[in-house]
């Protein structure tokens, strides 16, 4: 087969995967109601938009909630105006503080929850399918074609992208925009000019505004074009000199050629095959490089202009980063493998290991191997695969809260890339033998992610049980240890009471329902019970009123880990798991 046929069969296959990603996703949304954080951004876009006050959920840059927002006014669908909003806008900031909530809540009840949840999460599809794209084409540059596609088939079936991909919160986005950003850079940096420095600065203004994190990338990209000036992102005959090269030609196509003929350097040395090269010293491209970067800085302060309606925009930024985690418990404790602190040091690493399906992780560590080993790849393209996850692991891992693998999502698509060199070298091999080891790999990943489906937020791998229940392995993986591991986010967002109500009216209509959910979204919204109960009493002690109880995994998780992990609930199956995440007890009349 002609490398031209290659290309466009890989191309079709990356397609048809981000196609059927795109599908699995919509739907997947259908299913799930809104996650804790979604009222809140969902009333903060619309606030945006229609008034420009620039105070509901500051902590969050406002390019993604815009987005959503857009969406939603171009459905019809508007922010209230009564006491409440009046309120949030204008208000004391210490008084109305978390009124977003409710204010959020009240939008998506009114204008019924499946319509606005269907239009404020498309544009988060479309970011997650962009990504998917991005993913190849840049792939296809940095680590070849077959091991692009093998980066997209990791993408499309991770468990934790598809739960995350239409979510109105931060995290898929700042990835669309992460990999974006350093796309731009890495093709910046094969041919300077100024339309691709300007890419730079747009997608630079991009990432900032989707979430604050993207400070920590800003050292990244000025390491990258230090770097560039010692190792050249592309050797090809074809390449012409820039001002990363020590030897370039410093003279426009229309000036006076430097070689002192009077003529137009297009008429003189740029037809000659062996023109006079002006030298440029190591420390002049290291302040070309720096210009670069203060260019591409200046540029992404005018987006972040734009994005808050005003030229105070930067100022609006910077008290918004002082307000990161504002709406944070500080005495919230996380939690991690049964035991309980302000934060765990392993944290980010072991959810990455238990939350990412274990045939990836292969991959990945097969990946990072041959590029470790290989000199196919050169010292500037393992720092751009390496440096960027590395520095996003150490910098959440420092400063964030412990809530969920979510964090990291930016840092899995460089992943992706080096799991996908690893699915190629083993396909590729000479081994039969490896090569129907990589089929296999893939065919697990392929039963695992279809087998969890719609319920992939609550996902882990095998791992999580292996040790301790292995009984409850499954298809699933180890989903069913996942509240032994972690809580929060992991396990359970709030996303499950749409499937809960679809299951009561199925097995329980008529019973009387005491119902613990971890929401932003009041139950009542979908038609539910509000009767709550003691969720500590319950796991003490089995004698409580009989009845329906659904507990969801976080309360679960923290409640048996606050008591040592002593209840009869754990050697008591429940009557069913509603979206791998809300457990039902049927505690019978005596």
């Amino acid at each position: 087969m002609s490398t031209s046929h290659k290309a466009w069969l890989f191309g079709a296959a990356g397609a048809a995967l981000i196609g059927c990603f795109f599908a699995a996703s919509i739907f997947e949304s259908r299913t799930k109601s809104p996650v804790f954080d979604e009222p809140a951004h969902i009333a903060a876009g619309l606030s945006y938009l229609e008034t420009g006050i620039f105070r509901v959920n500051n902590q969050h840059p406002p390019l993604l909630k815009e987005m959503s927002a857009l969406a939603l006014r171009l459905d019809g669908i508007r922010w209230p105006k009564d006491a409440f909003t009046d309120a949030l806008l204008h208000g004391d900031p210490e008084q109305v503080h978390g009124l977003e909530w409710p204010v959020g809540n009240a939008i998506i009840a009114k204008n019924n929850p499946d319509i606005v949840l269907l239009s404020a999460r498309l544009p988060f599809v479309l970011l997650s399918s962009m990504l998917g794209f991005l993913i190849y084409f840049w792939g296809r540059q940095l680590v070849g074609p077959l091991a692009a596609l093998g980066a997209v088939f990791l993408y499309v079936l991770d468990p934790t992208v598809l739960a995350h991909s239409f979510l109105v919160t931060m995290d898929a986005g700042f990835a669309a925009f992460t990999i974006l950003f350093f796309f731009a850079l890495w093709n910046y940096l094969r041919y300077p000019n100024w339309r691709r420095l300007l890419a730079c600065g747009l997608a630079l203004g991009g990432v900032l505004g989707a979430k604050f994190a993207a400070l920590l990338l800003l050292p990244v990209a000025a390491v990258l074009l230090a770097a560039a000036v010692f190792w050249a992102v592309e050797h090809s005959p074809k390449r012409q000199p820039t001002y990363l090269d020590p030897y370039v030609f410093g003279t426009a196509p229309n000036d006076l050629c430097p070689c002192g003929s009077g003529k137009r350097f297009k008429r003189c040395h740029a037809d000659n095959k062996n023109p006079t090269p002006v030298f440029r010293s190591t420390s002049m491209r290291m302040v070309a490089c720096g210009c670069a970067l203060l260019l591409m800085g200046v540029v992404a302060v005018g987006v972040i202009q734009l994005l808050y309606f005003s030229p105070t925009g930067p100022s609006l930024y910077i008290d918004g980063l002082r307000r990161v985690n504002a709406d944070h418990d500080p005495n919230h404790r996380a939690f991690m493998a049964g035991q309980f602190a302000p934060r765990f040091t392993s944290y980010f690493v072991l959810s990455y290991l238990l939350k990412e399906p274990l045939a990836s992780i292969v991959f990945v560590c097969v990946g990072l191997i041959v590029v470790m080993r290989s000199e196919r790849f050169r010292p500037i393209n393992k720092l751009f695969l390496l440096l960027p996850p590395l520095v996003l692991f150490a910098g959440h891992t420092i400063w964030a809260d412990n809530l969920g693998i979510r964090y990291v999502i930016p840092a899995l698509p460089f992943l992706y890339l080096i799991g996908g060199v690893g699915l190629a070298a083993l396909i590729q091999h000479a081994a039969k033998s490896v090569r129907v080891l990589a089929v296999m790999l893939c065919a697990w990943i392929v039963v695992t992610t279809a087998a969890i489906y719609p319920d992939h937020l609550s996902y882990f791998n095998e791992a999580a049980c292996l040790f301790t229940r292995p009984n409850y392995i499954g298809f699933d993986g180890g989903t069913r240890c996942g509240p032994l591991w972690f809580d929060d986010s992991n396990v359970d967002w709030g996303q499950g009471l749409k499937q809960l109500k679809v299951w009561l009216d199925a097995h329980a209509r008529g019973q009387r329902v005491l119902l613990d959910a971890f929401t932003g979204f009041p139950p009542a919204g979908y038609g539910l019970p509000e009767e709550n109960f003691d969720v500590d009493d319950f796991v003490k002690n089995r004698n409580v009123r009989p009845g329906l109880y659904v507990i969801s995994a976080q309360s679960l998780t923290r409640v048996l880990a606050s008591l040592g992990m002593n209840s009869w609930l754990l050697d008591t199956a429940p009557t069913a798991i509603v979206g791998h995440a809300l457990y039902v007890y049927d505690i019978p009349a005596k």
